[in-house]
């Protein structure tokens, strides 16, 4: 099973630049979006292009217009759907699962659209808000045992390879030290995993977000913020894991790149569950 997730920075946008012929040629069987910024109809035409029309789609869209959205895109029907983490910020358009029946039996599927944050302001004081609220449903699942994947855009580096400037943004948000200890608390005991850095090491990146503006993206000075995290028990099914970073900045479709990860769900049956 081939899960894809991307921050789109608006479906329609990312559609003219490219995203449908890369969707093609990189098949998934589950794809996963963020900052769709747009409605169902609209969201329905860019996924026909695709040849996704008769797949199941989860989405829910931010309260302002034009703004968040998030979606689960599948290749099987969904069971069940549920919209903010445990019911919450249920109208922010930042967080949607998809319950999914796989042959190795029921996998969830969730698309998070952390918000952005601004250090010492309101704002960061909703995003705590928002990690608590996915933390309470994260410990849930955990202790349940679930087959489950947590992908998107979470906003948060958690560890100094995981952006490139990292001492220029000591204390701004996506880079701060209370953020970074939501992710360590996730990690404990292996009861999420990341799976991308479990697969690549310890190394500096992958990147999965760029500036627009000047050379960031031509120096890869960027930031690893797009995450698929794993339940304990989906992680040992994880074979491969990569970004599908663009090789030009003219072949960029969003200032985000995919996160790509195969899981060979036949591995389930073995996997601990305790």
């Amino acid at each position: 099973m081939r899960v894809i997730t991307v921050n789109v920075n608006g479906i329609r946008a990312a559609a003219r630049r490219g995203m449908v012929p890369w969707l093609q040629q990189a098949q998934p069987d589950v794809l996963t979006l963020q900052e769709v910024r747009a409605d169902d109809v609209e969201l329905g035409k860019v996924l026909a292009e695709a040849g996704l029309a008769h797949w199941s789609v989860a989405h829910t869209e931010g309260g302002a217009k034009g703004r968040a959205g998030v979606a689960v895109v599948t290749r099987e029907p969904h069971v069940a759907v549920r919209v903010g983490p445990d019911g919450l910020f249920a109208d922010d358009g930042r967080w949607v699962e998809a319950d999914v029946e796989t042959a190795a039996g029921p996998l969830t599927v969730v698309s998070a659209y952390v918000h952005t944050g601004e250090a010492d302001t309101d704002r960061q004081v909703v995003k705590y808000d928002f990690l608590d609220a996915v933390t309470r449903r994260l410990e849930r699942a955990a202790a349940a045992g679930d087959a489950m994947v947590v992908t998107g855009d979470l906003n948060i580096a958690h560890r100094e390879a995981d952006l490139k400037n990292w001492k220029g943004n000591l204390g701004k948000s996506g880079f701060l030290a209370d953020e970074r200890a939501y992710l360590d608390r996730w990690f404990e005991d292996d009861a999420w995993v990341d799976v991308l850095r479990r697969h690549v090491g310890d190394v500096a990146g992958p990147y999965s977000w760029w500036s627009w503006r000047g050379k960031a993206f031509d120096n890869d000075a960027g930031w690893r913020i797009d995450y698929q995290l794993a339940s304990r028990r989906l992680a040992a099914a994880a074979r491969h894991a990569y970004v599908g970073r663009a090789a030009t900045y003219a072949e960029r479709w969003s200032d985000h790149a995919p996160v790509v990860v195969d899981y060979d769900l036949t591995a389930l049956d073995g996997a601990a569950t305790a």
